[in-house]
């Protein structure tokens, strides 16, 4: 994938077309990474619900792996998680770059 150059992409990369948010993989911004610990996870899906990039994918009505390409980590999603037993299902990570 090639990325876009600071002069082909709009001022402050601003969308202007409805509907193309896929095209701005916006992962490479990430300082942490969100992990997720399935075995720790309840299916309560708060953290698909306040994901600000719809970096969390759902199927079949339950969570899914993330969708690194537009996670900022923002981390907000692991503050969300409740867990089970007090152990949260998603923990921050430092990004490998």
């Amino acid at each position: 994938m090639k990325l876009k150059g600071w002069k082909e992409v709009t001022p402050g990369a601003v969308i202007l077309e409805a509907g193309n948010a896929i095209e701005f993989k916006t992962g490479s911004w990430r300082a942490f990474k969100p992990v997720w610990k399935k075995e720790h996870c309840i299916q309560c899906l708060l953290c698909w619900l306040y994901c600000p990039d719809m970096a969390i994918k759902v199927k079949d009505g339950r969570r899914a792996e993330f969708d690194y390409d537009f996670c900022k980590g923002c981390g907000i999603c692991a503050l969300e998680c409740p867990g089970k037993k007090g152990i949260k299902a998603i923990i921050m990570v430092e990004e490998e770059k």
